[in-house]
């Protein structure tokens, strides 16, 4: 840093920045620029996978359901009928899985 100074009327002081280092305001623009892409990829990826994991937990049709869609085509189902489509339902839906990874 040079100092420079000029005695007459009035007193300049002149402070002539040839500094190679960063300033405070640079050092926060480049962590932001680094966190908030990660932040966003991180957040984006863990709300995918629980997402998938709830939906993978809780299928989005019960027992109840194709009970009664059984029923609105006019037949009495039998429980083996309806864990056969529960267990088709889940394959269909784990197989679909595996194929996105």
């Amino acid at each position: 840093m040079n100092l420079t100074i000029f005695y007459g009327k009035e007193i300049f002081v002149k402070i002539a920045e040839h500094s190679s280092g960063l300033c405070a305001g640079d050092i926060v623009a480049i962590v932001l620029g680094v966190l908030i892409p990660i932040i966003i990829f991180l957040t984006f990826y863990i709300t995918r996978k629980l997402i998938e994991k709830q939906l993978k937990d809780n299928p989005p049709i019960s027992e109840a359901q194709i009970r009664a869609m059984f029923m609105s085509m006019g037949r009495k189902p039998s429980e083996a009928q309806i864990r056969n489509t529960m267990n088709s339902m889940k394959n269909a839906k784990n197989n679909s899985f595996k194929k996105r990874k």
